[in-house]
């Protein structure tokens, strides 16, 4: 699976979010999503990761204290 699969599987779901919404506007559009694709990212790459941690952070492109701050915000740990 590319980026450009993932990306259009994003795509596809936001353009059914919004034919979900029938012309209602939506507000805080940018921290739902953030939300609900930050949880399962973290989650698949810390089971790929061994729950290694620091390699997790290191795939992620982010400090170890920041992933383990986001996997305890998100109920991971």
């Amino acid at each position: 699976m590319s980026k450009n699969h993932i990306e259009a599987c994003v795509r596809e779901s936001l353009e059914a979010y919004f034919r979900d919404l029938r012309g209602t506007e939506p507000g805080g559009l940018y921290e739902m999503v953030t939300r609900v694709v930050e949880k399962p990212l973290l989650d698949v790459v810390m089971q790929h990761a061994g729950h290694n941690q620091s390699r997790a952070a290191e795939w992620l492109g982010m400090n170890r204290n920041t992933l383990r701050k986001k996997l305890v915000e998100h109920k991971l740990l």
